[in-house]
């Protein structure tokens, strides 16, 4: 039971990469996905986030026009695409996938969540 994220790199400012979070040993159209990143002496923080079933969707401002998330729930998978790259958004981008219940579709907080992928180096040169 594992999430995979991939995708990272190094990219030049007004670039863009595509991140995959993909999972195996279990059904990942019944978690929401948040996408969080964590850059050298900051704390992890939400950069977006897709509902179980894709309806929602969920965006940082600070990446809001610039990311999109969205998921394929056949291919057990979901993507983050990132455009138009900042230096600011160089980080370790990481996956995780959490069963929520009720009103609660996506939590910013990563204590919420409990399966978590081993994270991806994203670079941005400026």
């Amino acid at each position: 039971v594992q999430l995979q994220a991939s995708g990272g790199g190094l990219a030049q400012a007004g670039g863009s990469l595509r991140l995959s979070c993909a999972a195996s040993g279990f059904t990942l159209a019944h978690y929401a996905v948040g996408w969080f990143r964590q850059a050298p002496g900051k704390e992890r923080e939400g950069v977006s986030g897709i509902s179980a079933t894709g309806t929602r969707t969920y965006y940082a401002d600070a990446v809001k026009g610039r990311f999109t998330i969205s998921r394929d729930n056949d291919k057990n998978t979901v993507t983050l695409q990132m455009n138009n790259l900042k230096h600011e958004d160089t980080a370790v981008y990481y996956c995780a996938a959490e069963k929520f219940s009720g009103s609660r579709w996506f939590e910013l907080s990563p204590e919420a969540y409990e399966k978590w992928g081993q994270g991806t180096q994203v670079t941005v040169s400026s």
